[in-house]
């Protein structure tokens, strides 16, 4: 019985610090969180666009609901002539990766707290004769109830972090979605000796944001996921060794 309730607390101290996911990821690198689905209610596409791929002979796309208005030109559709910017899956948009963000926190509080209460009892009728028979040392009955209490606290907290990546990448249209915006993925990997560096990005764009040389700034895309990493010898020796990563863990203090 000592040995299951032991098993126990020991299961219950390991859960409450995180070890079994740490050590699950002795290794590994840290998961992104994956992209959630983004709302795109449906438009219509202008007439020009539709007029435009007939004439270059290519498959026409799927019935489309019957159009509200006679304009060329509606609500979220692309340009009535067709430019050479990504806009269709599989066109390739060139991703303009410029980071440098810096960042200053300080934190600082303090609390101050004092109190004291005093009070006594001269006269009750004849009664305050009868406290020193109570409590012991002759007490004083004006007297009786006197204290003080003081409290102080004092934090102080100090971030700073700054990061900087510039690097260009190019990028696959991986699916159009219903209002026009585009979900993009692009990979980069260089192998320099026993390194390799890769580099990721993923995430929505809008085709109004893509410039002339069809490139996008990556402030610009939504649900940007960017990873920046590497793998090799390098990796391997900046890393520590997988018993102290597994012997911190299991560490309690």
């Amino acid at each position: 019985m000592k040995r299951v309730i032991s098993s126990l607390l020991l299961v219950t101290m390991l859960s409450g610090c995180g070890v079994p996911g740490r050590l699950a990821n002795v290794g590994r690198a840290p998961k992104v969180t994956p992209m959630e689905d983004p709302v795109a209610p449906i438009i219509e596409p202008s007439l020009g666009n539709q007029a435009a791929a007939h004439r270059a002979g290519r498959t026409p796309p799927p019935p489309q609901p019957p159009a509200t208005s006679a304009s060329l030109f509606r609500t979220g559709a692309g340009a009535f002539f067709r430019d050479q910017r990504a806009s269709r899956v599989g066109d390739i948009v060139t991703i303009r990766i410029n980071i440098a963000d810096k960042a200053v926190v300080d934190n600082s509080t303090s609390r101050t707290r004092a109190g004291a209460e005093s009070g006594g009892i001269s006269a009750l009728l004849g009664l305050e004769s009868q406290i020193g028979k109570i409590l012991p040392g002759n007490p004083d009955p004006s007297t009786l109830v006197d204290t003080s209490s003081n409290s102080k606290a004092v934090g102080a907290g100090n971030t700073q972090r700054s990061e900087q990546i510039n690097m260009t990448v190019a990028a696959l249209v991986t699916d159009v979605l219903p209002n026009g915006n585009l979900m993009i993925r692009g990979r980069q990997e260089v192998r320099v000796n026993f390194e390799l560096r890769e580099l990721i990005v993923a995430g929505v764009i809008r085709p109004e944001d893509i410039a002339r040389d069809n490139s996008i700034r990556h402030s610009q895309i939504a649900e940007a996921r960017i990873i920046y990493g590497g793998r090799g010898q390098l990796t391997d020796a900046q890393q520590a060794r997988w018993g102290q990563q597994i012997y911190d863990a299991l560490f309690p203090f």
